[in-house]
């Protein structure tokens, strides 16, 4: 009787987590935007334009025109991002869009 007690508790789970409440209520309508964001400004979304190769995915991403940042995504291993960090032209590799900081870490005890 021990052992079947906690199989009946996990068999009536799924219907009391499908029992609604009887006091819902509905959401308040949504407010209007502050002044002066009225409108989506389509300029400052970023262009994003996807090449496909049968070596690598690239995700060029642009605003203004100019190329900012590149994703590659290649067919084996990791992707990995080309950042134009000065604005000159030249990228440089990022393996993720976190922070660059990256602490030594070492195993100093195992078991």
């Amino acid at each position: 009787m021990r052992r079947l007690f906690p199989l009946i508790l996990l068999a009536a789970l799924p219907v009391w987590a499908q029992q609604k409440p009887s006091d819902l209520q509905p959401l308040p309508a949504v407010p209007p935007p502050p002044p002066g964001m009225e409108a989506f400004d389509e300029a400052l979304e970023p262009q994003v334009t996807i090449v496909k190769d049968e070596r690598e995915t690239r995700e060029e991403f642009r605003a203004n025109g100019r190329l900012y940042m590149v994703k590659v995504t290649p067919a084996v291993g990791p992707s990995y991002y080309l950042v134009d960090q000065q604005g000159d032209g030249n990228f440089v590799q990022r393996d993720t869009m976190g922070p660059a900081v990256r602490p030594p870490m070492w195993t100093v005890r195992s078991w």
